[in-house]
C-alpha cells in the first residue's frame, strides 16, 4: 500500500526528481534563526532606542516584535502545513491568485529581493573581512567584492553538494552568530557587575517624528525589518520529516529563542551605554564591546557581524533557489529552473543560476557604489505588497481541500487579520519611506514600479513561448 503524503499535491518521495522529507526539526530551527539574524540586530537598536525615547517602549518595541513575528508565524505555519512545497510563498500566492501574479512575484524574487539580498549580504560580509584581513589598498572596493564573489561561490558550491551538507554549514554558522550575540550579553553582565549606576531610561524622541505615538510606530518599522526572515521557513515545507508538526514546532520555538536574544542584546546595550547612549551610537554593538575588550572592539564586532552575514548569506541562498524551481515547475519556458536533483535533494539548477545572479548584482554593487543598495532597498514595497497577498490567501485556502494533520490558526480570522493590518502597515511605511527618496534624480517609488513593469513584459514573452510550445 502507498504510504499517504500530506497533501494530494505532494508526489510519493521515492519518485526521481521530487523533494524528499528528509530535514530535522533541528535542521528547519537553526534555518529559520539564520534567516532572521543578521546584521540588523548590530544596528537596529540604536535607531528604535532614538525614536521610542523611553526605556520601557524600547523593550515593548522589541517583545512588540516578537509577538507580531509569532502571529505570522501560526499563519504561515497553516499554509506551510495544509500546502506543503518547496516553492513556499510563491506556491500559496499561486493557489490563490493564479499563475500569473505567483510569476511576478517569483521575478520580483529572483531579480531583486533574494539575489540583491544575497549581494547586499555578500558585501557586508566582505567589507568587515576587508578590515580583518584587507585585501585591496584603502578606500578600495575591490576586496570588499572579491570576499563577496568567492563567499557566493562557495557556499552555492555547498548547499549544490547535498541538502545536508548547506544544513550543516548552516548550523555550524548558526551557533557561532549565537555564541557572539551571547558574548555581548555576557560582557555586558560582567561590566555590570564591575560598575555601578543606573542607566539613563529616557532621551528626547527622534526629531523626524510628531509625536512619541509616530516614534513608536517607526521604531516598529526597524523592529519588523530586524525580525524579517521567519516567513522563509515555507520553502522547506516540502522536505521537513513529519511536516505538520515539526514546521509549528520549529517557527514557534525559533521565533521565541530570536526574541528572547534581541531582548537580552537590547538590555546589553542599554545597561552598559544607557538610553542616551545607545541613541547617539553609529556603532552601538562596537561601543558596547569596547566597555569590556578595549583595544580589540573593532576586530572584534567586525569578525561578529562578518559570521552573521554568512549565516544569513547561506540560508537565503537555501530557500530562495526553491522558489525558482517552483516557478520552473510552472513555466516550460523556465524548466531548467525545475529540475530537482533526487540524489543531491537539490534544486541544482535553480541554485547554479541564483548564483550567477547574485555575483552579477555584486559586480553591479562594485560599479554603483551605495546606488545598487539603494536600488535593493527602494524594493521594500514590492516585498510588502506580495507578503500582504500572502497573508490574505490564508482567508482564500481555507476552503481548499487539505490534509487532517494541517495546523490551523487558533482564534480563527483574529490572528490573521492583526497579521494582515501589519503587512498593510508595512507596506504604507515602505511606500511612505521611497516617496521621500530618490536614486538618480528620480523619485525611488520608481523602482519597485520598474521591477514589476519587467516582470511584466517577461510573463507577456513566457505566455508567448508557452502558447507555441503548446502548438507545436
Amino acid at each position: 500500500m502507498k504510504p499517504a503524503t500530506d497533501h494530494p499535491e505532494t508526489q510519493d518521495a521515492t519518485n526521481q526528481g521530487t523533494p524528499r522529507r528528509t530535514l530535522r526539526l533541528f535542521e528547519a530551527i537553526v534555518l529559520i534563526i539564520g534567516l532572521v539574524i543578521g546584521s540588523g540586530i548590530f544596528k537596529a537598536p540604536s535607531a528604535v532606542a532614538g525614536m521610542t525615547g523611553d526605556t520601557s517602549a524600547m523593550f515593548v518595541a522589541w517583545a512588540i516584535g516578537g509577538c507580531v513575528s509569532l502571529i505570522g508565524a501560526l499563519c504561515y505555519a497553516e499554509l506551510a502545513t495544509a500546502f506543503p512545497h518547496a516553492g513556499g510563498d510563491y506556491h500559496f500566492i499561486e493557489r490563490a491568485y493564479g499563475k500569473s501574479i505567483a510569476f511576478l512575484f517569483g521575478w520580483a524574487r529572483i531579480s531583486v529581493i533574494t539575489t540583491g539580498s544575497i549581494a547586499l549580504l555578500a558585501f557586508v560580509f566582505g567589507d568587515y573581512m576587508e578590515r580583518l584581513l584587507p585585501l585591496s589598498p584603502a578606500g578600495s572596493q575591490l576586496g570588499p567584492f572579491i570576499y563577496a564573489v568567492a563567499i557566493i561561490i562557495i557556499l552555492t558550491w555547498l548547499n549544490i553538494q547535498n541538502v545536508h551538507t548547506g544544513m550543516r554549514t548552516q548550523a555550524l554558522f548558526t551557533a557561532i552568530q549565537v555564541i557572539c550575540l551571547i558574548m555581548i550579553v555576557g560582557g555586558a553582565i560582567y561590566f555590570n557587575l564591575m560598575h555601578t549606576g543606573t542607566p539613563e531610561t529616557t532621551v528626547q524622541p527622534h526629531t523626524t517624528t510628531s509625536s512619541s505615538l509616530s516614534g513608536f510606530g517607526l521604531a516598529m518599522v526597524f523592529v519588523l525589518l530586524t525580525f524579517g526572515g521567519w516567513n522563509e521557513a515555507a520553502y522547506i515545507s516540502a522536505e521537513l520529516e513529519n511536516g505538520a508538526k515539526n514546521m509549528v514546532r520549529a517557527l514557534i520555538l525559533s521565533i521565541s529563542a530570536i526574541t528572547v536574544l534581541y531582548l537580552l542584546v537590547t538590555w546589553a546595550y542599554w545597561s552598559s551605554l544607557g538610553l542616551a547612549g545607545m541613541a547617539s551610537s553609529k556603532t552601538i554593538a562596537a561601543d558596547t564591546v569596547q566597555l569590556v575588550w578595549g583595544d580589540a572592539t573593532e576586530k572584534i564586532v567586525s569578525l561578529m557581524v562578518a559570521l552573521s552575514s554568512l549565516t544569513s548569506i547561506n540560508a537565503t541562498i537555501i530557500v530562495g533557489a526553491r522558489s525558482s524551481f517552483a516557478m520552473g515547475q510552472d513555466w516550460k519556458p523556465l524548466s531548467k529552473l525545475g529540475v530537482w536533483n533526487s540524489k543531491r535533494n537539490t534544486p541544482v539548477n535553480a541554485l547554479v543560476i541564483q548564483g550567477i545572479a547574485s555575483i552579477a548584482l555584486t559586480a553591479l554593487g562594485l560599479l554603483t557604489g551605495s546606488g545598487f543598495n539603494s536600488m535593493v532597498e527602494f524594493t521594500a514595497p514590492v516585498f510588502w505588497l506580495f507578503f500582504l497577498l500572502a497573508g490574505i490567501s490564508l482567508f482564500i485556502l481555507r476552503k481548499h481541500p487539505r490534509p487532517k494533520t494541517a495546523f490551523k490558526v487558533p482564534l480563527y480570522p483574529i490572528i490573521p487579520v492583526i497579521f494582515c493590518l501589519t503587512c498593510a502597515y508595512m507596506l504604507w511605511s515602505s511606500l511612505s519611506y521611497v516617496y521621500d527618496q530618490s536614486l538618480g534624480g528620480i523619485n525611488a517609488a520608481w523602482v519597485g514600479v520598474a521591477v514589476l513593469l519587467i516582470g511584466l513584459v517577461l510573463l507577456w514573452i513566457i505566455k508567448r513561448l508557452d502558447a507555441r510550445n503548446r502548438k507545436s
